[in-house]
């Protein structure tokens, strides 16, 4: 590896994430036209222009712009690779990564962290929220450690451990004709607008209805598709049509929004805590540990 070419690279990171020399400069410690002399030495070395200079700045070409996410990733990289030395030295991990779906988020995912945060005080712990697919995505490219997904089998490279099932339930319009009923049958559905989230933002919900609504004897009518499932519910309160939600949402207290339970018995909507099984953070059986014993509770 040349170090030299990397040391450029982090160079142009930082003038394409500044948008400006003088900035950029300040901000390495460095001095203006050094840092401009750098980056002409890159952009000679590599065969192309990677910025428009102008008075007023600069702007990346579409090289420039190409290879930008590649070195954001690297240099995400090499922070970790710093934490993960300085924790070596410490003899612990310092930092935990963990994403979750938005319905683990109103699950008792809250005093599993603040748990989690008494058993170690020293622990920095970042929490994304994110879909199933885009937190699975993660951990196999060991940007999170670990996640509260809705899973419903194993995926090879994790090792995943159910945590407690969610029934779903209808949510409605609070002017819709079936508030009339205690209880919904799924065929009174048949002819609903559904809003519904698409497959790639969690194949395991998406499936799990369309698949309740089939042996029903129906394909739902899905009149839109949402990006979460807390938009799926603004949507129903919009009047855009109705939709089958995690009961762990129906005390959200949305506006225009009313729930009433399913007749049927259909699949549950199983949330699970998720890590590789290639990567484990030193912390993931103590966080199996309190997790297990709040969905107990």
């Amino acid at each position: 590896m040349d170090y030299r070419l990397v040391r450029h690279l982090m160079y142009f990171l930082t003038v394409a994430e500044e948008r400006h020399f003088g900035r950029a400069a300040e901000r390495l410690g460095i001095s203006q036209p050094p840092l401009s002399n750098q980056i002409k030495v890159l952009e000679h070395a590599l065969g192309v222009q990677l910025l428009d200079r102008s008075r007023n700045g600069v702007r990346l070409t579409p090289e420039g712009q190409a290879i930008l996410p590649h070195l954001q990733r690297f240099a995400d990289h090499a922070r970790r690779l710093e934490n993960a030395v300085t924790e070596a030295k410490n003899g612990r991990s310092l930092n935990m990564v963990i994403g979750a779906v938005t319905s683990a988020m109103f699950s008792p995912l809250g005093p599993t962290i603040r748990e989690l945060r008494n058993c170690r005080p020293d622990l920095n712990i970042s929490l994304i929220e994110m879909d199933s697919s885009d937190a699975l995505s993660a951990l196999e490219n060991e940007e999170i450690d670990v996640a509260f997904v809705r899973a419903n089998r194993v995926w090879a490279p994790l090792e995943v451990l159910p945590l407690f099932e969610d029934q779903l339930v209808v949510a409605l319009p609070d002017n819709h004709p079936l508030l009339s009923e205690n209880a919904v049958s799924l065929p009174m559905l048949a002819n609903e607008r559904m809003v519904l989230c698409p497959r790639r933002v969690s194949p395991v919900y998406h499936d799990q209805i369309i698949s309740a609504c089939q042996q029903a004897g129906f394909s739902p009518r899905i009149f839109h598709e949402a990006k979460s499932i807390l938009s799926q519910i603004a949507f129903v309160g919009c009047g855009i049509g109705v939709a089958l939600v995690p009961l762990s949402l129906q005390n959200l207290g949305t506006v225009g929004v009313e729930f009433r339970p399913l007749l049927e018995k259909v699949d549950v909507i199983t949330t699970a805590l998720a890590w590789s099984k290639l990567r484990k953070h030193p912390d993931n059986d103590l966080l199996a540990d309190i997790a297990r014993k709040s969905m107990v509770k």
